[in-house]
């Protein structure tokens, strides 16, 4: 019995190494381990004559993709606004919707277009199935993204600063523009998907506390089962799971990513999304994602010695 368990977890170790190769660009293929996941700082910005900022002119190669197991751009998630903070400073506002759009431009030769709620740009795509993995792409590196069709839609806002946050959302979008335009194969472009469950905005979930409430614990209670307590609720939309390190998070957002569940990581931490509303499907499928690679990471690694799955779940 125990060597039949054996073949069916490398059986099943095999199976998941196949759809994280074939997910990924081809310089990861079959070496993806590798990736360091800790950054090595970011470029600095360069301006023109007139003062902008010479968007086109700041790389000359690109880092890692956070969903390969890089080092995301950013440290923390950068959020959506809200539509009140729009509405308190509109010209501002406006002036940063501009400068993303042409920075945008400058970078991807994407065009922008009108978002689908204040506090957010849209950028459109020439197909859904490109839309889809970049918000796969540049969700990984912290940054929100959400998508309407063929339009994925980026964050705005008055505060936003052109060496902070608008750096973040156009870095974040040419990085993973850079990696879909050159690097995908034509059957890789289609990867991603169509049903994508997007994390609740502050004002989705603020429309309505109680579904909100109801969908969080909902996938906390699924994901609880793997052993390991869910964090605090830090983020709106997001559920945060521990790990022991680095490595054991990129691990385990490889295997998630590529069964089409949006995810992303904070150092340690594992974010897993969650809806406005409850939804027992959404939140089955997240669950038994995350527990199918939660188990297969144990099989892969060695336990310390005394250590317990219960261990954890105090």
């Amino acid at each position: 019995m125990k060597s039949t368990q054996s073949k069916n977890v490398a059986d099943e170790l095999a199976a998941l190494d196949a759809k994280i190769n074939a997910f990924l660009p081809a310089q990861y293929q079959h070496c993806y381990t590798s990736v360091p996941p800790t950054s090595m700082g970011s470029a600095e910005l360069k301006y023109r004559p007139d003062g902008k900022v010479a968007w086109d002119q700041i790389w000359t190669t690109f880092c890692d993709l956070a969903l390969a197991g890089g080092p995301p751009h950013r440290g923390k998630l950068l959020d959506p606004v809200s539509e009140a903070e729009v509405e308190a400073e509109p010209e501002r506002y406006k002036d940063v919707v501009v400068e993303i759009g042409r920075a945008i431009r400058a970078t991807t030769a994407l065009q922008v277009v009108d978002g689908y709620a204040p506090g957010w740009v849209g950028v459109q795509c020439d197909f859904s199935d490109e839309a889809a993995w970049l918000q796969f792409a540049v969700t990984a590196e912290n940054v929100s993204a959400r998508r309407r069709r063929a339009v994925l839609q980026l964050p705005a806002g008055p505060a936003f600063r052109v060496e902070k946050e608008i750096k973040n959302v156009t870095v974040a979008l040419a990085k993973a523009s850079h990696y879909w335009d050159g690097h995908l194969t034509a059957a890789q472009q289609k990867l991603a998907g169509e049903a994508v469950w997007e994390p609740a905005s502050p004002a989705e979930a603020a429309a309505s506390t109680a579904q909100y409430d109801a969908a969080v614990a909902e996938v906390e209670e699924g994901l609880r089962a793997a052993g390991l307590p869910t964090l605090p609720r830090r983020y709106v939309g997001w559920v945060g799971v521990e790990m022991a390190g680095e490595e054991e998070a990129v691990w385990l957002l490889r295997a998630v990513l590529v069964e089409r569940v949006l995810a992303r990581r904070e150092e340690n931490v594992l974010y897993l999304p969650v809806g406005a509303i409850p939804n027992a499907d959404h939140a089955a499928r997240i669950a038994w994602t995350f527990n199918r690679a939660w188990d297969l990471r144990q099989a892969a690694s060695p336990r310390r010695p005394g250590w317990r799955r219960s261990d954890r779940s105090s």
